[in-house]
């Protein structure tokens, strides 16, 4: 257990501020005094509106989503990918493909294909690969609203005792 809570103290959490798997993994680390940051639109824009301050975010020259989605995949060390569905479509999927092109390593945690190991698959991922900037992402939640809560529960089973 105290080496999970290490790991936590050890990462940041590198976000867009997206409603659903992004705000959550925001709000999470700041829940648990982990260090988060990151890249988001210029405006702050987000689905609900303008992103609150009081997320560590900085805006990027483009009010598109996709330079933030690849600025954040650029600058960490690896990327999480939460889903409910397997299937990935939109800005999750240019994650991956982001991903792919920095040869930058990821892992995609979806809750209909989680088992018992998915939380130990997602500790081995940072471990393995030395993450320190953990990027999250996933979709927003407008469209799986199941999402946010999907990802504090993994992040709650990987890294708090």
């Amino acid at each position: 257990m105290e080496t999970t809570i290490l790991l936590a103290r050890n990462l940041k959490i590198i976000s867009g501020g997206q409603t659903g798997a992004d705000r959550a993994a925001l709000d999470w680390a700041m829940a648990h005094q982990v260090d988060h940051g990151g890249w988001c639109p210029k405006g702050r824009k987000a689905e609900d509106g303008i992103l609150n301050v009081r997320y560590d975010l900085t805006e990027t020259p483009s009010s598109e989503y996709s330079q933030r989605t690849e600025w954040n995949v650029r600058d960490s060390d690896g990327t999480v990918i939460f889903s409910i569905s397997p299937t990935i479509f939109a800005g999750t999927l240019l994650t991956v493909e982001l991903a792919k092109k920095y040869e930058k390593p990821y892992i995609h945690i979806c809750k209909k294909l989680t088992d018992i190991n998915s939380v130990s698959q997602f500790q081995l991922f940072i471990s393995n690969f030395g993450i320190v900037n953990l990027n999250v992402a996933g979709p927003r939640a407008s469209n799986e609203p199941e999402v946010y809560q999907f990802v504090r529960e993994v992040l709650d089973r990987a890294f708090l005792p």
